[in-house]
């Protein structure tokens, strides 16, 4: 993140929606296509963190998505996630 910007989401950030959770960039489901690509390079030699912040933005999704199926949240905001680190 960049210092100085305190006023919230910037246009092209790709951030979720709540309660839909959908993208308020694209209009995709959150994660979209674009915010996990970004999120996969912030996070490349943390991909513990990486899980952890996901898992967190799970938790929230499934009390506002209650009627979807659990694992089809888990697929959709953890399961695209690479198990190994890239190496450069």
């Amino acid at each position: 993140m960049t210092g100085g910007d305190e006023s919230g989401p910037q246009p092209g950030e790709h951030t979720p929606v709540t309660p839909d959770w959908t993208c308020g960039t694209c209009g995709d489901d959150w994660p979209c296509h674009t915010k996990r690509t970004r999120l996969l390079d912030e996070y490349r030699v943390d991909r513990a963190s990486l899980s952890v912040y996901l898992g967190s933005c799970l938790a929230a999704a499934s009390q506002d998505l209650r009627a979807a199926p659990v694992s089809s949240l888990q697929d959709r905001f953890i399961g695209w996630v690479p198990r190994n680190p890239r190496t450069a």
